[in-house]
């Protein structure tokens, strides 16, 4: 029998919010009585959670009052402001805006790649005491799954991978002024800059302006440091670079494989075939932002350089960046759910 719990969703109206809200509808979280939080500006919308319509409430001291478990998934002020009430009530905190993750106590999580390692790389687990989780960036998340099963072939010489990010990872407002300058070029009017005062429309940019409200390198970083948190020494290291692309969502990999010694191609695919990830074969579609929209998979497609047996290959691999965070934001709840009969978390 599946028990019912109190779930609040802060930050409801946003993008990451809304694809949370449709997540936890199709997992079996999906009888839980949800609660829909955000700021002024989202008051009153109609946010559904599965087959139910809910209003999106202001957050009142009480909010948190019988609330199991509390996603944070709006802006980082948003959750620095109310974080510590929803620990006070005794809520279980997953903070999908990352802004708790100096904060004493707060662990790094993806579930699934803790699963396929044996829990090997995980030197801490989340406990009574534990303040809040934060689901590991998906890109972070998608790479330590595809390392783990190249390791699991064979020794990694060497991985360096371009990564291709879309506006949706920072939010409406970038998603907006992509819009706006890819109208005002269209028109021949002067750009809109405001977000990231450079031109991003029709433009591959590995640096923004001066007076962004964004930094690529800070993304790389986070990229970097949350791999290497889910890695744990055990998997290869990454040459990593982060551009972003002028696409509205899902994010992109071009990714260089060297191995220590020749391998199949067919033997890669097998390797990395699984959970979380589909090799696409043959003729069929390759990977893109626009065929995973809507998928939870990491899609794959391999390149040997040097025909179907090599040393070296190239992988391109795309997925929906909302809709993969959304799956292992509710991955660490169901972990947290998992804890609760034994006395370990509230």
């Amino acid at each position: 029998m599946t028990v019912p719990y109190r779930i609040a969703v802060v930050g409801a109206a946003s993008l990451s919010g809304k694809e949370v809200n449709e997540e936890l509808a199709e997992s079996s979280f999906a009888a839980s009585d949800f609660v829909l939080l955000d700021d002024e500006e989202a008051l009153g919308q109609l946010e559904t959670v599965g087959d139910e319509v809910t209003i999106v409430q202001r957050i009142e001291p009480d909010s948190f009052e019988q609330v199991d478990f509390t996603f944070f998934c709006g802006s980082r002020e948003l959750t620095r402001k109310h974080w510590k009430a929803a620990q006070r009530a005794g809520s279980s905190i997953i903070d999908m805006t990352r802004a708790l993750e100096k904060e004493r106590g707060v662990l790094v999580r993806a579930p699934w790649v803790r699963d396929e390692m044996n829990g090997a790389a995980s030197k801490e687990s989340p406990d009574l005491h534990t303040p809040a989780v934060i689901p590991a960036h998906p890109a972070a998340v998608a790479l330590a799954l595809l390392m783990l099963r190249l390791k699991n072939l064979g020794a990694v010489h060497s991985a360096a991978v371009t990564m291709l990010e879309p506006a949706s990872e920072y939010g409406r407002a970038a998603m907006d002024e992509l819009h706006q300058q890819t109208v005002s070029l269209l028109s021949f009017q002067s750009l809109p800059r405001e977000f990231y005062d450079t031109q991003v429309a029709f433009n591959l940019a590995p640096v923004l302006g001066e007076g962004a409200k964004l930094n690529l390198s800070e993304t790389e970083a986070t990229v970097r440091r949350h791999y290497a948190h889910l890695s744990g020494g055990k998997l290869p290291p990454l040459a990593l670079q982060v551009i972003h692309a002028p696409v509205f969502h899902g994010h992109a990999f071009s990714i260089a494989i060297e191995m220590e010694q020749p391998v199949l191609l067919e033997d890669v695919e097998t390797a990395l075939s699984g959970d979380h990830v589909d090799v696409v074969l043959g003729d069929a579609d390759a990977p893109s932002n626009l065929t995973t929209a809507g998928q939870e998979e990491v899609m794959v497609r391999l390149r040997g350089e040097d025909g179907p047996r090599s040393q070296r290959f190239w992988m391109w691999a795309a997925m929906d960046n909302l809709k993969f965070a959304a799956a292992n934001a509710v991955a660490c709840a169901l972990e947290l759910r998992r804890l609760r009969p034994q006395g370990q978390v509230q």
